[in-house]
């Protein structure tokens, strides 16, 4: 299929600009006869010399984790990679870990005669295992480690498929701590939360994702191209120390039962947000319900994953929500402020005193402009932080002011997560998900 071979590079494409290569050249003609062929030469020169996307192959199985999927997919996409989603199982769509549902670009099978510039293989178990018993992943990853090209794992695969594989002979390696003694077997163990040795990547799990995909976008595209991407992402700086949420005018989030929590998608919804929340509300066993304020269950996300809801919103509104949350993403924002059962749905819940909240671009586009930031302090992402009436808590990467919560975008996703689960279940249960995701030092 198309999708395993080359593409024209991105510059060529019709529509597409050129401005990023014009501006790197910093012409300064001053003959205006000369400017004008000057000028077209440069074009052609520049986008000469642009190199095509770089491949990138990510298999997903039955029991991958999500997570890991879902934001080194989003990460290489931001970075201008030209990702392919591989089912290994005989259908496009599969089912993760923790009921979240991904449909793949391709069959692995389509594939089998494709290069790419790195295969990077998720975790999560019985995934690692699926992937393992690929006999055409196995063929992909045995031949692009021979040619001397970038490959990938992290948290099981590294000691599941990899290490089954022999591709990290002689090599230094990390994966989920539980699965140390078996990567020992087939390469050196180290302890980082991202190790590169050659053309091998490996990482630890869940919480060591987003900069597991960030160095993979250094080893593709070098540096500045890490920096640029991992920007917007809001990361933060101190991996693996405990998290911070700020709370003002706290009360108690006390729900009757196992809480019940709405997380609706859309078209445009940032699928690392939406993973993040549903993936770790789910590990904490509250009752998540996804909803697609779509036609469809089927949702077409920022960065192109494509993610299955539960049901239609249509559906979910004849229930009644101990929280209902907004992920966000520019599109995703859009649907949701535009849907009147949505924001009648919120108007509800701030109403009847239940816990509502929304991360990223929500806060300032579905909440903010219809009054239910009213009398609360919120934040939002950085970019979208103007549109707030109360700037006075935008820097903290979550707040909580008594129902509200809001956070910063996809780098503070797991920490808006898990501040859900500490006003539920405790600090105690949310600091033992953090560090069994490695998102804290066990």
């Amino acid at each position: 299929m198309a999708l395993c071979h080359l593409t024209p590079p991105r510059s060529f494409l019709l529509g597409s600009s050129p401005s990023y290569y014009i501006s790197s050249l910093k012409l300064k003609p001053t003959v205006p006869s000369v400017k004008k062929r000057f000028f077209s030469f440069s074009i052609s020169a520049a986008m000469a010399s642009a190199s095509p996307a770089k491949k990138v192959l990510v298999p997903i199985a039955n029991g991958t984790e999500p997570m890991e999927a879902v934001i080194t997919i989003d990460v290489l996409r931001r970075a201008g990679a030209d990702v392919t989603v591989a089912s290994v199982e005989k259908q496009l769509r599969v089912e993760a870990c923790h009921g979240v549902k991904i449909i793949a670009d391709v069959l692995i099978s389509d594939c089998s005669k494709g290069v790419f510039d790195l295969i990077t293989l998720p975790g999560g178990m019985p995934g690692a295992a699926n992937l393992k018993n690929s006999e055409v992943l196995e063929s992909l990853v045995k031949k692009q480690a021979a040619d001397g090209k970038l490959y990938a794992a992290i948290c099981a695969s590294p000691a599941v498929a990899f290490g089954s594989w022999g591709v990290l002979k002689g090599l230094k390696a990390t994966c989920y701590p539980s699965f140390m003694d078996q990567l020992a077997s087939s390469a050196t163990t180290v302890e980082a939360r991202v190790q590169v040795d050659g053309k091998a990547v490996t990482s630890r799990g869940p919480g060591t994702t987003m900069e597991f995909a960030v160095v993979l976008v250094e080893q593709l595209y070098g540096k500045e191209k890490a920096d640029e991407v991992s920007g917007p992402l809001v990361m933060r700086s101190n991996h693996g120390d405990e998290y911070i949420i700020t709370e003002l005018n706290p009360v108690e989030w006390t729900p009757n039962d196992s809480p019940k929590i709405l997380v609706p998608i859309a078209n445009g919804t940032e699928e690392m947000e939406a993973t993040m929340i549903i993936d770790i509300l789910r590990r904490a066993k509250a009752n998540v319900v996804v909803a697609s304020v779509e036609d469809q269950l089927e949702i077409l996300a920022s960065r192109k994953v494509k993610l299955e809801a539960d049901v239609l919103l249509d559906e979910a509104a004849k229930l009644s929500y101990d929280l209902i949350v907004l992920p966000g993403g520019l599109g995703g924002a859009q649907a949701f402020a535009k849907s009147e059962k949505l924001v009648n749905m919120l108007k509800k819940q701030r109403d009847s005193q239940r816990p509502y909240g929304a991360i990223c671009a929500s806060p300032a586009l579905v909440l903010e402009p219809h009054g239910l930031l009213k009398g609360k302090k919120a934040t939002a992402f950085p970019a979208m932080c103007d549109k707030l009436s109360d700037k006075s808590e935008i820097e903290n990467r979550v707040v909580v002011d008594g129902n509200l919560i809001t956070s910063r975008g996809p780098g503070t996703s797991i920490e808006f997560a898990l501040g859900i689960v500490e006003k539920f279940f405790g600090r105690k249960k949310a600091i033992e998900l953090a560090k069994v995701m490695l998102f804290v030092h066990p």
